[in-house]
């Protein structure tokens, strides 16, 4: 090698070593963005039967996916915020709060969610002391709202270029192969990828329409006493839930059962809770365990195993945290493939020539 192909291979790993600091940073959203694309590029792909530009098509389907979610969760908010001012209201918690925690004091009775109801409630000091706790720690607030939003947008952008200039980073980066070994293995894990986590997409649009449905059909039978409260949103928040296996489900269905217990226990008519037990049975075999043993077999890709997959979607978050949930499982799609395309042809065995009609016929076998 001589001097110049020495400066710039060094002046090269000084470029990818400041990138791979900065790409650290933003780990998370960065994460999240690549997870996105994989997820959605299948969708992105088929409107091309539309004759859309590539712009276009991505903006729609990071709208498709940001509009419901926007909607989904304001919808959450408010009605956690009606019901809770209802639920305080009908068991007098306010008064319990103010005789029990001092900065509570003063404060009679919760509010109308209207700007009227707001507005009074400010004339007459009852928000004093959430005014006093925000200003006490609006540093803290500020810095958690300015970094939701950073991360919100650095996720936008990068999913959408990443699906308008997917095809030229796979382009550019197969410039850089040797004797097909490293076009074998980038191929193989687009592929694995863009499987797993399309898969993973349709679970979640499957368990939540099964959700949504048992909810409801409970809801039919069950008294009104210990209904399950908005079902159509506690089924599609189930649904999301479901990204995490194992426990993700339970999240939602366990405080739904708590929440539909509570006023049996607080009425004292424990009789009803036969019912509460009904619901959890049928969250538990017909929401929670009998898709995740057809259905995540079947969306989990062609070459991963589902309980190395579910492992990596529960110990992704306990390790990594909240971005572990989407780094995990990319990083064990990465290094399967790895091991069972590049690794083999850089030992001087040879790969499966056909891993995923392998894949198939053993599920078959199996099944």
């Amino acid at each position: 090698m001589n001097e110049k192909r020495l400066v710039v291979a060094c002046f090269g790993v000084l470029v990818a070593v400041v990138l791979g600091a900065l790409a650290y940073q933003f780990i998370a959203p960065l994460t999240v963005s690549v997870f996105l694309y994989y997820s959605t590029r299948r969708y992105h792909k088929s409107l091309r039967r539309l004759h859309l530009p590539s712009r276009v098509r991505a903006v729609v389907v990071l709208a498709s996916l940001a509009v419901p979610l926007v909607l989904l969760v304001s919808y959450a908010v408010v009605l956690l915020a009606v019901e809770a001012r209802h639920f305080a209201a009908q068991y007098a918690l306010v008064e319990l709060a103010s005789r029990n925690l001092a900065w509570f004091g003063g404060v009679e009775k919760i509010p109308e969610f209207t700007p009227h109801g707001l507005y009074a409630a400010y004339q007459a000091g009852d928000l004093d002391p959430f005014i006093e706790f925000a200003s006490a720690h609006a540093s803290f607030l500020t810095s958690l709202v300015s970094n939701f939003f950073l991360n919100l947008f650095i996720v936008i952008i990068v999913t959408y270029y990443l699906l308008v200039d997917g095809d030229r980073i796979r382009a550019w980066l197969l410039r850089f192969d040797d004797d097909a070994i490293l076009r074998e293995y980038l191929e193989a894990v687009d592929e694995e990828l863009e499987a797993v986590l399309f898969g993973n997409l349709l679970n979640v649009i499957a368990i939540a329409l099964i959700a949504i449905t048992a909810f409801q059909a409970y809801n039919a039978v069950a008294p009104a006493p210990v209904d399950v409260p908005y079902p159509t949103l506690v089924g599609t928040l189930t649904g999301i839930a479901s990204l995490v296996p194992v426990v993700g489900m339970k999240i939602v269905y366990v405080p739904a059962a708590l929440v539909a217990a509570l006023p049996v226990l607080l009425g004292g008519d424990t009789s009803l809770l036969v019912y509460v037990a009904g619901f959890l049975a049928v969250a538990v075999v017909v929401v929670d365990t009998v898709p995740d043993l057809l259905l995540r077999p079947i969306l989990s890709g062609e070459n991963t195993h589902v309980g190395l997959l579910m492992l990596a979607y529960t110990l992704g978050p306990v390790v990594l945290g909240f971005y572990g949930l989407f780094f995990a499982p990319i990083a064990l799609v990465v290094g399967l493939t790895f091991a069972h395309t590049a690794l083999p042809r850089l030992l001087g065995a040879d790969a499966d020539p056909e891993p995923g009609l392998a894949a198939n016929q053993r599920r078959l076998d199996e099944f």
